[in-house]
């Protein structure tokens, strides 16, 4: 069994690599060079549950829009909403205007792992990462990417929950005093760009001599999770309302899921089957076909109606040009795109 002691030398290695080798991100300044908790903050918040490619064209977009903190804190929610369409996880973008509301009542962001973890929308992980990137703390950054690189250099064979707590003491014991900023990113490059969940590139790898995996000859066994369980499937209807080349979009409920977004009129998301669904108004519906979505919990098969109309549907909603819309999530992009024939604008 490796022992953390083992682990002596690993800091050093890692931040020497880090040093030749570091990803040149959107978010990033360069080595040595203050980093603007905003910017760290942003990035962290976009960065959950997406990867950097789809991160980056957001991120700086944001960040062109809204330079600190205090500009997106006075955005209207709607804009930001619309700006944050294709992310997913809409309750990240409510959390973030709260977050960035707050901290401008506040006048800076906190500098410490515990008080960041009060502002909405902070987990650990994110106060760990944000603390020691941006202000220097002594704390651990601990994602997917470093669970990996641990459990490899581990060869951690337990139970995955009680595996990743030990991963969390061994990352918290390694942090340096001296750039635990670059520490933790560097961990997370690594693991991006080296020790990949296939075919990891140990030859090139800076901590190739304290993997025990690697010496096992079988790093990519690693980590043993548990098997996935099948995500539940929900069906549902989607009806697009058509008038002189505009759609119709309304607002769905301020919480839950997809809350504050503009969406297409939709019925049911239900297991078992579709079942009938009354349309919003009286058309002429023709089914336009399935699109298919996956959500963290569930996936969805939303059948698409499309129909020519001559007057308002009832109830609050905008017309709006599908060549131009951008704001839709992306299952109702899905959806637009397959009534109009791909005539939809996206990122």
């Amino acid at each position: 069994m490796t022992r953390r002691s083992d682990f002596r030398d690993l800091a050093p290695r890692l931040l020497a690599w880090f040093d030749r080798h570091a990803r040149a991100l959107p978010w990033r300044a360069p080595i040595g060079v203050a980093r603007d908790p905003y910017r760290v903050w942003l990035a962290e918040i976009m960065l959950q549950q997406t990867t950097v490619p789809h991160a980056a064209p957001y991120f700086e977009a944001f960040t062109q829009r809204w330079p600190a903190v205090e500009d997106l804190a006075a955005a209207p929610d709607d804009e930001v909403m619309r700006a944050w369409a294709g992310l997913g996880y809409y309750a990240r973008a409510r959390n973030l205007l709260k977050c960035a509301r707050e901290v401008a009542a506040r006048g800076g962001f906190p500098q410490t792992s515990a008080g960041l973890r009060d502002l909405p929308g902070i987990g650990p992980y994110t106060a760990g990462a944000i603390a020691a990137i941006a202000f220097g703390e002594r704390e651990a950054a601990v994602d997917g990417n470093v669970d990996r690189v641990f459990a490899r250099l581990l060869a951690l064979k337990g139970d995955w929950a009680q595996e990743k707590k030990r991963i969390a003491a061994e990352v918290s014991a390694l942090v340096p005093e001296e750039r635990p900023g670059d520490f933790a990113e560097a961990l997370m490059d690594l693991g991006a760009t080296v020790c990949t969940p296939a075919a990891p590139n140990c030859m090139i790898c800076p901590l190739t001599e304290f993997c025990a995996a690697r010496a096992e000859g079988a790093p990519d066994r690693y980590p043993i999770k548990p098997a996935k369980v099948a995500k539940p499937v929900r069906y549902g209807h989607a009806w697009v309302h058509m008038k002189k080349g505009k759609v119709w979009l309304v607002r769905r409920p301020p919480e839950g899921l997809l809350g504050g977004m503009l969406a297409l009129p939709s019925a049911l998301w239900q297991e078992g089957s579709a079942g009938v669904a009354m349309p919003p108004s009286d058309a002429d519906w023709q089914e336009a076909g399935e699109v298919r979505h996956v959500f963290t919990h569930f996936t969805l098969r939303l059948a698409v109606w499309h129909a020519e109309v001559s007057r308002n549907p009832a109830g609050e909603g905008v017309w709006a040009d599908p060549a131009k819309e951008t704001g839709l999530p992306t299952v109702f992009a899905k959806a637009l795109a397959l009534s109009t024939g791909g005539k939809i604008r996206r990122r």
